[in-house]
């Protein structure tokens, strides 16, 4: 048997194979062979040294041991792979990565707001601010050569005024404005009269019912303007004076959710400017009563609003005509 140093596992089948398929007569040369067998001792050894080839070993016998025993050197693994070098890699920046796949930026939000509550979410459930009209005037008047329609308050003062000539038309729209531009108070009784001229110079007068301006918003470039009166609070159950009144406490404050707030807050974020100033006027009958009102509703505001708190402006105004409670006046700060 020749046996050649080679590295690997295979030697020791190899030579575990060669051990086993050994002879143990006398080799081919016809050596003689005695009764006992070779001569060995039972704590004999025997060591193939590896590094030397050519070596010929025409028989070899063991005996007298269950196992054998073979060592040989493994060569270290040495790794000479070059990343920048592998076929089919190109490397990039971070952006080409980026590129490459597209990032799925709404199934996180989609799963976080499904499982929390957010305070600046719209709601677009909430309706309580009347847009457009906040009162619509229909005359029904013949043979009319000319006409004017009058809006006056509590205090008998002109709010609004309509006139033409001709067939008045079959509604009349009052958008809310003062005749210098400025909202009007809700929570008041308005009154009407509507006056009609005949081609002789004739006049008749028709005066209507009394009605209340409900809370409403009036849209502008600057942002929305939103009013309603400190009733409308009363429905959610928060700040009712002792009585089941609608006056506020003094000092006292909260951050309930009120419906009629986080709808302000709720349009105020969708116009998505978080930086504008904006200004909350309480008005009511006595200064107390105005800056109660004013902080029990500006935290509630604060809280459903995107942007920094700083940017919401409080002022308290004092008007003896006020509607009981007061009112509340959102607006752009200018």
């Amino acid at each position: 048997m020749r046996i050649h140093t080679i590295h690997g596992v295979a030697v020791a089948a190899a030579l575990a194979c060669a051990l086993i398929a050994a002879p143990s007569t006398a080799d081919a040369a016809g050596a003689p062979e005695t009764a006992a067998g070779p001569t060995a001792k039972s704590d004999s050894s025997f060591t193939l040294r590896g590094g030397t080839e050519g070596t010929d070993f025409r028989t070899l016998t063991v005996e007298g041991e269950d196992r054998v025993h073979i060592e040989f050197e493994r060569p270290p693994l040495v790794v000479t792979l070059d990343p920048t070098k592998v076929p089919g890699l190109e490397l990039g920046s971070a952006r080409d990565a980026l590129d490459r796949t597209t990032p799925d930026l709404a199934s996180p939000c989609t799963q976080l707001s499904a499982t929390e509550h957010s305070p600046y979410l719209g709601r677009p459930w909430l309706r309580q601010y009347a847009s457009g009209a906040v009162a619509r005037f229909r005359p029904s008047v013949k043979d009319v050569e000319r006409w004017r329609l009058l809006v006056a308050n509590s205090r008998g003062q002109t709010v609004a005024t309509y006139q033409g000539r001709g067939e008045p038309p079959k509604e009349i729209a009052w958008d809310g404005r003062a005749p210098n531009g400025a909202p009007v108070v809700p929570g008041l009784t308005y009154s009407y009269a509507f006056e009609a001229y005949d081609r002789a110079g004739n006049k008749r007068n028709f005066a209507g019912q009394g009605f209340t301006v409900s809370a409403y918003r009036i849209d502008g470039p600057g942002g929305p303007t939103l009013l309603f009166a400190a009733r409308d609070l009363a429905v959610a159950g928060d700040g009712l004076a002792p009585g089941g009144g609608v006056g506020f406490a003094a000092g006292g404050t909260t951050t309930r959710p009120v419906p009629i707030v986080l709808e302000a807050a709720s349009a105020w974020n969708q116009v998505n400017r978080p930086r504008d100033p904006i200004r909350i006027t309480a008005i009511a009958r006595s200064r107390d009563a105005a800056n109660a009102l004013a902080a029990h509703v500006t935290p509630v505001f604060v809280a459903g609003l995107l942007g920094d708190p700083a940017r919401v402006q409080t002022v308290a105004e004092v008007e003896p005509d006020a509607p009981a409670g007061g009112v509340v006046r959102i607006a752009p700060a200018r």
